[in-house]
């Protein structure tokens, strides 16, 4: 007989509690956290749909870590509200955040390089067959469920035997993705999957991205380029030492006007007049600061 566990939502992960998309599996109200007299996150407001990808951006310092880990359950919000499919929260742990559907794939992946790749698939939910005591790994059952899975996310590896390690740094965060929607999470938190990767293997990430969201996951990507995050966002958030300045579904903002608040273009516009007396300081490209009023900071 098979165990149970580790055998986590197999195929499509939506269920009768994330019946639309109108319904909100996360949200974020007016939330913050504070270090003693440091407020490293203040008046924040967010949503998360399912099947929509949710970009927030920012430059270092302006709050996202500090985001990921109020959600995915590493630290607790002083401020604010943590609504889960509409029921306050106060995570203690990942564990918590996992077992409410939120899962969190890092930058630097939980893999072991060395163990091969079906096993990093079920690493730490392994499957088992057999009585007790007599126990033991059901390998057979968990490579044909990794391949399946993988391959169900549209991803082909030939063998699941070779070391996760000797994947690319794409591959290896698309069987992260891969195993984080099998373990049947509705809320995918993605740090900066595509900040050390090169262009083609980014493309490759940006299609599982897509490919999550597709099968109703609702995906809240973080990073800090504005060209990714137009490629496959629904919508898009800026935060700015610590507060959120910008609040815009894709209909209502463009690329270039999200560059523009990603690099600090309000801060740029107010200096525009000094900047264009310094010699070799070319202002023509940079906006002015009534046009980038697009998208206040607003509840998603």
């Amino acid at each position: 007989m098979t165990s149970t566990k580790g055998t986590g939502t197999p195929g499509p992960i939506l269920s009768e509690s994330v019946s639309t998309k109108d319904t909100v599996l996360a949200e974020l109200r007016n939330a913050g956290k504070s270090y003693g007299n440091i407020h490293a996150l203040h008046g924040v407001d967010l949503k998360v749909f399912p099947s929509r990808v949710t970009c927030v951006l920012g430059d270092n310092g302006a709050g996202k870590s500090t985001l990921i880990k109020i959600i995915s359950g590493l630290h607790q919000h002083t401020e604010g509200e943590f609504l889960v499919r509409g029921e306050p929260v106060r995570f203690s742990t990942p564990r918590d955040a996992l077992d409410k559907g939120i899962a969190t794939v890092y930058q630097d992946l939980a893999v072991v390089p060395l163990m091969p790749v079906w096993r990093n698939f079920f690493l730490g939910s392994e499957m088992t067959k057999g009585p007790w005591p007599a126990r033991r790994l059901d390998i057979e059952t968990m490579k044909k469920t990794a391949d399946e899975e993988l391959r169900n996310m549209g991803i082909v590896l030939d063998n699941l035997d070779q070391p996760i390690g000797t994947l690319s740094g794409g591959q290896r965060q698309c069987v992260a993705i891969a195993r984080a929607v099998y373990f049947g999470a509705r809320v995918l938190i993605l740090d900066e999957p595509t900040a050390a990767l090169g262009v083609k293997q980014s493309g490759v990430v940006l299609k599982y991205i897509a490919a999550a969201r597709d099968r109703g996951l609702g995906v809240i990507f973080i990073t800090h380029n504005p060209h990714h995050a137009y490629m496959v966002g629904d919508h898009f958030s800026v935060l700015r030492l610590g507060t959120m300045e910008l609040s815009a579904d894709r209909s209502e903002i463009t690329l270039e006007e999200l560059t523009n608040h990603m690099a600090g273009g309000a801060e740029l516009a107010a200096l525009k007049h000094e900047l264009s007396q310094v010699r070799g300081v070319d202002v023509e490209e940079l906006p002015e600061a009534a046009d980038l009023q697009v998208g206040a900071p607003q509840a998603n």
